[in-house]
């Protein structure tokens, strides 16, 4: 292993040492540990989300309109760059390969979390232990995005602010929980504006953990007797 590699190894295992214990002493310092669980070998783990989002994109029409909804409720604005769940379209490709849909997967591990070099990324228990981005802390290095396992996947996007100025911070799905633009509650326990959204009902929210290897666990079929009868196979 080369000097380098070493290096880095060493970095990142003392940054997570260093996140997990400081994560640890504020949980004890405020009467327990709310954020994290501990596993059978007696090491510190990082509490599932209470929730997720799932997408159909055999079923998606490519309409845009959960970005746009998103970003409204976000931002206060219509912008597809600062979208936190992203549609891309592929004109030369053929159903069902035209249409792709990411969305951050509230990962069970959320390697964004460790990446964090400012602790920007955290695990909030106010919110259904959501992983949800400090826009204050963010530093825009760009390492959460890098550390989704899911690359090329944009469910971590980096895009100006909204407010007529230049600050860059990293964007991710948080299931609506931080919306000031929207007088709804969202979050686990509340509504997510892409689902009300979606005129074909092409995503979907589930509390339950998905399958977290592959895409099987978060791209689903959504599709219901209407496209039976057009001969697509259902979910019935």
């Amino acid at each position: 292993m080369s000097d380098q590699q070493n290096r880095k190894k060493t970095k990142y295992s003392r940054r997570k040492f260093l996140k997990f214990s400081g994560m640890i002493a504020a949980g004890l310092g405020i009467g327990g540990v709310t954020n994290l669980i501990w596993t059978r070998d007696g090491r510190a783990a990082i509490r599932v989300s209470e929730g997720y989002l799932l997408v159909d994109p055999k079923k998606c029409q490519g309409c845009l309109s959960c970005m746009l909804a998103c970003s409204l409720v976000h931002e206060g604005v219509e912008s597809l760059s600062s979208a936190r769940i992203q549609v891309m379209q592929n004109s030369f490709a053929k159903w069902p390969d035209d249409l792709m849909i990411d969305q951050c997967r509230q990962c069970e591990d959320p390697l964004c979390v460790e990446a964090c070099p400012v602790d920007a990324l955290e695990v909030n228990p106010e919110f259904g232990n959501v992983r949800m981005v400090d826009k204050e802390k963010c530093i825009a290095c760009g390492e959460c995005a890098d550390a989704c396992p899911y690359r090329p996947s944009r469910a971590i996007v980096m895009a100006s602010g909204e407010d007529n100025t230049n600050l860059v911070y990293s964007r991710k799905c948080d299931l609506c929980a931080d919306t000031p633009f929207w007088n709804e509650k969202g979050g686990p326990e509340g509504k997510q504006a892409c689902i009300l959204t979606c005129p074909v009902g092409a995503i979907a929210f589930t509390t339950e953990l998905p399958i977290q290897e592959g895409d099987s666990g978060y791209k689903v079929n959504l599709r219901d007797r209407n496209w039976k009868k057009l001969g697509f196979p259902t979910n019935d």
